[in-house]
Order: structure tokens, then sequence, then C-alpha cells
């Protein structure tokens, strides 16, 4: 860390605004601790393609999944800090720290903040054969049926896991949460009816909701998400006080220098502002905040703090 933390310094001072503008001027690798389909996929694949037609440099996304994202973000905490690695997380990088007691990476040190892009509600969705429609129907269903429910997640830790085990401590049922790598991996199984519900971030869900191939529950936002309007919150739903979101963040490995950190803001900002992006955002259930890179760090601290005292309170443990 050390090393890199020279490194870094030593390349700043050899970047000056002027080359930043040059910036970039070979691929760029966009990691991605989930799997395909997911939020963080989705999102990363859209950036992906918008800064390929922004500079003329294809942008690549890698996909390396495993350990709640652990893999993923350790490989890119020890990635060169020159810009042309980037990090694109979900809330799962403010959990994990208080989740594992061993991490890949620290949250404030290895990397620093380039935006909080968007952020998504998570929802309870169900196969449609599931007899239930409402979260209330549900919870009746899993009573009548103890020790025989399972509820999939995106993996331990994310905020819909997190979502599911507040549920169960809310309402005082008896189900086992089975964590996948990522909410792609979940809605699929939830399409095969290979388990009956789960908990996942909308975005990978939506198109499925809105064909009728997926029931949605609840969402865990505050107010209703316009990418389903007829769907109600958690608290409508006589469940208040477990409201939740999943965010989709953009870093880059600390040491990178802080001229390309702002033209990489400039550029996410700039991108997320396009009408056309608006629109498709607002399609896919992400909710755009394009926050600024001290912004972004701000909420990872307060965040943290957040998450690592409901682990600590809820007595969840990973390692």
């Amino acid at each position: 860390m050390f090393r890199r933390f020279v490194f870094g310094l030593l390349l700043s001072a050899l970047v000056p605004p002027a080359l930043a503008q040059q910036y970039p001027a070979r691929p760029i690798r966009i990691i991605v601790p989930f799997a395909v389909g997911g939020p963080s996929d989705i999102m990363a694949r859209i950036m992906g393609q918008k800064l390929t037609e922004l500079h003329g440099q294809q942008v690549v996304v890698d996909n390396r999944v495993g350990a709640g994202g652990n893999i993923g973000m350790g490989i890119a905490a020890n990635a060169t800090p020159d810009g042309y690695t980037i990090l694109v997380v979900s809330s799962a990088y403010v959990v994990n720290p208080g989740l594992y007691s061993k991490s890949s990476y620290d949250p404030e040190k290895s990397f620093i903040p380039v935006s909080k892009m968007v952020a998504s509600p998570n929802a309870f969705i169900a196969h449609p054969a599931v007899p239930v429609k409402s979260m209330q129907e549900l919870v009746k269903f899993i009573q009548a049926n103890p020790t025989k429910f399972t509820m999939a997640t995106p993996g331990i830790g994310t905020t819909p896991d997190l979502s599911a085990v507040l549920l169960k401590l809310t309402a005082k049922l008896d189900y086992p949460t089975v964590p996948f790598n990522g909410a792609g991996p979940v809605v699929v199984a939830i399409l095969g009816n290979q388990l009956p519900v789960g908990c996942v971030a909308i975005t990978p869900a939506v198109q499925h909701i809105l064909a009728g191939r997926l029931r949605a529950l609840a969402v865990t936002s505050a107010k209703r998400s316009p990418a389903i309007p007829d769907v109600p919150t958690m608290a409508e739903a006589g469940f208040p006080g477990q409201e939740s979101d999943t965010m989709q963040g953009m870093l880059v490995p600390a040491g990178t220098p802080q001229a390309i950190v702002k033209r990489l803001n400039a550029d996410a900002v700039n991108i997320l502002s396009q009408p056309d992006m608006r629109e498709k955002l607002a399609g896919l259930g992400f909710n755009i905040v394009a926050s600024s890179p001290q912004e972004f760090a701000q909420q990872i601290r307060i965040e943290v703090a957040r998450w690592t005292k409901v682990i600590k309170e809820a007595g969840i443990k990973v390692d």
C-alpha cells in the first residue's frame, strides 16, 4: 500500500492538468465485483459505452465475482493508479467493512471516490406462481409454511440481504436467506421458480415486473419508484422503518492523479445529465445522483458507520 501511495504521488507530480486532457490514450478497464446482469454490471456497461463514445477509446467491463464483492474490490485496490482501472460498486462497498473481519480493501484509504452515480430501491419480488400479492400475504404465507421457505438475495450483507434480514426480525419470521453472487442470478433463479421469493435492487427486475414475469410486492424506498409506480413502499405495505437502497458508485485506486479524478467526475456528471441517459436510467429504476468526489467521500464515511452498527446489532457474521 505504501509503495502504491508513493507511486501515486510521483505520478501526480508528472501528470499536470494539460496531460489529463489527453486522457484516455488507451483502453480503460471497469472492474465490476459482481455477476453479469446485476445493477452494478448494468450501470458499468452503460457508462462504459458512453465513455467509449465520448473518448473514442474502448472501455471493457471486467466482472470479478466472489466473496460478496471483496475479490473484485481487492483486485481494483491493487491496480496501477493511472486512471485506466475504474471500479464500479454497489452498497456492498460500504457494508463489507463491517461484515468481514478481514477485508481486501479499506473503504477510505484504498480508493479515491469519483462519483456516486445513481441509486435504486430494493424490492421484494416473487414468481407469479407463488400465491401472494402483497407483503402482508407473504408474511402469512411464510408463517403457514415454517422452515419450508427461503429468500434469495444478491449476497450476504448486501442491502437487499439486510432488508430480508430486517423483515425477518421485524415480522418474527423463520426463513433462511440464500445468497447469490449478484442480483442478476437472483432474478434468473426466481424467473425459473427455483426459489419463490427474493429481495434485489430493482434494476435487473424492472422489465420482468412490467411484463408480468415477476411480481413486485413492495419497494424499500421512502417513495414509490417511477419505474414501477403501482408497487407500494414497505411503509405503505405495513412495514415502516425498512428504508434502504442500492447505490452505484465509481472509484479509482488510491494515488490516481487528481487531474484524472476530476476529469472522470466531469465525464460522469456530463453523461448522467444527458436527456437520453436520464430517460433510460429512470426506466431501469435508477435515481440519478451524480455527486462530486467530496460528497461521495462523505457519504462513504457515513454509510460505513451506519451499516457497521446495523450488522453488529443484528449479530451478522461472515467469517
